[in-house]
Order: structure tokens, then sequence, then C-alpha cells
């Protein structure tokens, strides 16, 4: 029988913190998944700890000009605990400014310091029974197709908000201002873009159905918006018929504990199959809400 002394013992938990990549310094999330999943294949579940934010590390991100709504807002890294920000409140009424400070909306906003909670987006997907032999083809189902969904479920939250109501969706924030959106979207966006920042913002994003952003190809309008410096997210989340503007940066900003995490869960699948669950923790800070409009077909 052999004898792991403590001495050996250390240097083991040493060449294994060596050989781990949870920073992504070196491997993907989907090569470190299958990295540790090919060391262990015990009958148990395995965590695979990720220190970063999980959505963003999509490998078609770096190749391709395709904006998610993350890719509107600053962002913040915080420690894993609820934190304290500002938001400004908006006056009633006060949406028009005038010609002086004392007529403009921001000379009435409210300040006020809030906290803003932490929540988890988890997604599970099913693994082919097979694959768990085949790390390389693991590795790449995890970054193509298990991120892209995790980036799906970051869209909807953002956009519609939680179940647990820590992120307040932006599509549904009370002071969201509206307006119409007609047959002549290049008209309706422009006009809309400097109606936000009669609240003293600068409209720097849109989030749009894809229907709508291959509509603005089409005309053109996205080109005059690139050059103003407006960036247009699409996503299926986003309603049809409706646009999303706003000083996002300005407006919100999206909170980075960097606790993200892949995990292998044996027999959780609806039929038994084991699955491969991606998670990160994440928050929203909004500033002020008065600084999105939301555009609708009527």
């Amino acid at each position: 029988m052999t004898t792991t002394t403590h001495s050996s013992a250390t240097a083991l938990e040493v060449t294994r913190q060596t050989l781990a990549d949870p920073a992504l310094t070196r491997r993907s999330p989907g090569e470190e998944f299958a990295w540790t999943v090919s060391r262990g294949r015990e009958d148990g579940d395995t965590v695979v700890p990720i220190h970063g934010y999980l959505p963003a590390a999509f490998p078609l991100f770096a190749t391709r000009p395709r904006y998610t709504v993350r890719h509107l807002l600053k962002v913040a890294s915080v420690s894993d605990r609820p934190s304290a920000y500002v938001r400004e409140a908006p006056q009633a009424g006060r949406d028009v400014p005038g010609n002086t400070y004392a007529s403009t909306p921001e000379s009435a906003f409210g300040p006020s310091v809030q906290h803003a909670e932490l929540t988890d987006l988890v997604i599970d997907v099913p693994l082919p029974k097979g694959l768990l032999d085949e790390p390389a083809l693991l590795a790449a189902f995890v970054d193509y197709r298990v991120l892209v969904r995790l980036g799906v479920v970051e869209n909807e939250s953002l956009l519609h908000g939680t179940a647990d109501g820590r992120i307040s969706g932006l599509l549904t924030l009370p002071e969201v201002r509206t307006g119409e959106l007609g047959d002549d979207v290049c008209a309706d966006l422009t006009a809309a873009a400097a109606r936000v920042e009669d609240t003293g913002g600068s409209c720097d994003g849109i989030v749009a159905h894809p229907s709508l952003y291959w509509r603005l190809v089409q005309d053109g309008t996205l080109s005059k918006l690139t050059e103003v410096g407006i960036k247009v997210a699409r996503t299926r989340m986003m309603p049809r018929g409706k646009a999303l503007l706003g000083d996002f940066r300005a407006a919100v900003t999206l909170l980075d504990p960097g606790v993200s995490s892949l995990s292998l869960r044996r027999n959780a699948g609806p039929e038994g199959e084991d699955v491969v669950r991606a998670h990160a923790r994440v928050g929203l800070a909004v500033h002020l809400p008065q600084h999105f409009l939301l555009l609708s077909r009527p």
C-alpha cells in the first residue's frame, strides 16, 4: 500500500492548481471543461469554476460584429454581494427641456442610493451519448453551442427581467418613455434618438428584433446610425415591431462579480441523460431609467 505524505499531497495540489486554468489564460471555457472532465470521469457531478463572466467568452464575438444587449452597456467588476449605486428619479411632466439649466429635466432629478442584487443566469443542455469520450468535440460543443444559449438567456434577462426580480428588464422600467414606430423607420428612429437626449443623455444604442435590424441594413439606416456612433444590437428576445433606444452606457451598469461555472450533471436531463450546466452571476444597476425610449408599432 502506498502512503501519500503531507508534502507529496501538497505538491500534488500545487500541480493541480498550476494545470487548471479557471481564468482562461490558455484555454477556452469548453477546453477547460473538457480538460477537467477527462481527468475525473467519476460517476458524480463535476463543477468547473470560471473566473470571469461566462457569456462574454463566446468565441465568435472576436470575429464578427454582432452586438448583444450587454455590448451596449458599461461593465463594473464588483464583489459577490449587493452593490450600492446612485439612481436619479425624474420629475413627472418635465421631459422636454428649455434653453436654461433650470428648465431642463435633469435639474429636477432626485438622486438616491440604491442597492442592486446579484442573480444567477443558468441553462442546462443535454449531452449526446458518447460526447464525453471526445474531449475536443466536447470543448467545441460547449464553446459554440452551450455558451450561445447562455447569451440568449442573458439578452432575455436584461430586456425582460429575471423571475426573482433582481434584474429589472429594460423594457419594463416604469420610467421608460414611449413613442410610435411607423413606416418611415429612419425618420422615426432619428427623431427618437433626439428625444432620448431631451433628458440630458446621448443616444448611443438601439436594441431591435432581427427583422427590423435587417430592414435597417437594406435601406441604409444602419450605416447612418453607425456613422454617428450608435450601436444596434439585434436579438430575438426583442419583440417584433419594437425598438429600444437609449443612452445605455450612462443609464445602466452591468455588475460582474467574476463568478461563473460549467458543470457536468450526471443523469439530470429530461430522459436521464447527462447535461452540461452553464452558470453566470450578474447584476444590473439602473441609474437613469428615463434615458430610455421604447418605440412600438401602432
